[in-house]
């Protein structure tokens, strides 16, 4: 078997990366080429566990007339949703695979159960978490981090359009620097936009390392948990 770096992982995905170049809705090919890469990480016998987005249906502040409540648990049926598509492809390719939703939703997915998680995970199963944390006013950044945290992750893999952490944004500033490693608290400083500063802090105080890498190409998946030198490792 090849060596691997992460035993356990979480790895966050926004929305966004399953409409591919769609930009709305789930691309069946992108979802496809992700589902290859997962299975490949359970075949060398890393735990999966995902959380993900719902960008690519809805996002809160595209309710800027709603109430802001009324508007994050639209986003969270859309991370129902896109849990579902990444389910179905997991399984069309063999890997077994759980929804878990942190709101009830008994007729289509499992309650978010942290010991049941543990179960399925220790058993090669790759759990999906959708439903963010099943509040308002938290991203599924935060989520990420909490399931992260819940179930032990040796690591949390975000997977962004970019290929790391720089200093400013790359696409606007071409000045920007990359950064191969930072901490948190620089992070926090800098305001670098990493992810939410709610689940910043939380990687931080559950000292869970962050290693931010482009997910446009998905066999990054692989590498990062091989421990190749890719992205930036947040720590």
């Amino acid at each position: 078997m090849e060596s691997i770096k992460y035993k356990r992982v979480l790895l966050k995905l926004s929305g966004e990366v399953l409409a591919g170049a769609n930009k709305f809705g789930v691309d069946a090919e992108t979802v496809g080429r992700l589902c290859d890469q997962i299975k490949t990480i359970v075949d060398l016998g890393v735990q999966v566990g995902i959380v993900v987005g719902g960008g690519n249906f809805w996002r809160g502040r595209n309710g800027h007339q709603m109430e802001r409540t009324t508007a994050d648990y639209m986003g969270v049926l859309a991370t129902a949703m896109n849990g579902l598509a990444l389910q179905d492809a997991l399984e069309a390719r063999g890997v077994y695979s759980r929804v878990q939703t942190a709101i009830e939703m008994r007729e289509i997915a499992e309650p978010f159960i942290q010991r049941k998680a543990m179960k399925h995970l220790e058993r090669g199963r790759v759990v999906i978490f959708a439903g963010g944390t099943g509040h308002p006013f938290f991203t599924t950044d935060t989520a990420a981090a909490l399931r992260a945290a819940e179930i032990g992750a040796d690591v949390l893999l975000l997977g962004k359009s970019i290929d790391g952490v720089y200093s400013a944004d790359p696409k606007i500033d071409p000045t920007a620097t990359k950064y191969d490693e930072i901490t948190y608290i620089d992070v926090l400083n800098k305001d670098l936009k990493v992810m939410d500063s709610t689940a910043t802090a939380m990687c931080r105080d559950n000292n869970i390392p962050l290693l931010v890498f482009g997910i446009s190409e998905p066999e990054n998946i692989v590498k990062a948990v091989k421990g190749e030198k890719i992205g930036t490792i947040v720590k």
